[in-house]
């Protein structure tokens, strides 16, 4: 058994937390063309919402390099507005026996929580990763701004 671990990060939004909710929520297909040079695409394999049990796929570009990337739906709570992804699918999962994603947002504030098991002691912290979703937020922030 890998070694568990918790990150956490909280972005404050200048534009309102439930805003960028609503766009992981209701338009995540918009997201690739927000922010094209990091989200390349993305697409539902299984159910046509993000509601529990649909299953989505991404594709996006890591410092140069194209991945992808696959959810199931676990939770999602309209008063928290949250939304729990489990990854079981893609490049992550080369690290990671496990990894699942909780995102979150109140009025100023979006929070992205990582809960992951190491495949080994010597992987990294995905800390590159939550810096992608950081700077993801502050695309979609931005967009939201214009």
């Amino acid at each position: 058994m890998g070694v568990k671990g918790k990150l956490i990060a909280s972005i404050e939004v200048n534009c309102g937390g439930h805003l960028i909710h609503d766009h992981f929520h209701a338009k995540p297909h918009l997201i690739p063309n927000i922010t094209p040079s990091k989200i390349l695409s993305f697409e539902f394999l299984k159910g046509e919402t993000i509601k529990v049990g649909s299953v989505v796929s991404w594709k996006y570009n890591d410092d140069g390099k194209d991945k992808i990337v696959k959810h199931v739906i676990e939770a999602i709570d309209p008063e928290s507005k949250s939304i729990t992804w489990k990854v079981i699918g893609g490049d992550v999962l080369e690290l990671y026996d496990s990894f699942t994603v909780i995102t979150s947002s109140d009025q100023h504030w979006v929070t992205w929580t990582f809960l992951y098991e190491k495949k080994t002691e010597e992987t990294p912290e995905p800390l590159v990763l939550l810096g992608f979703v950081i700077g993801l937020t502050k695309d979609i922030e931005s967009h939201l701004l214009k």
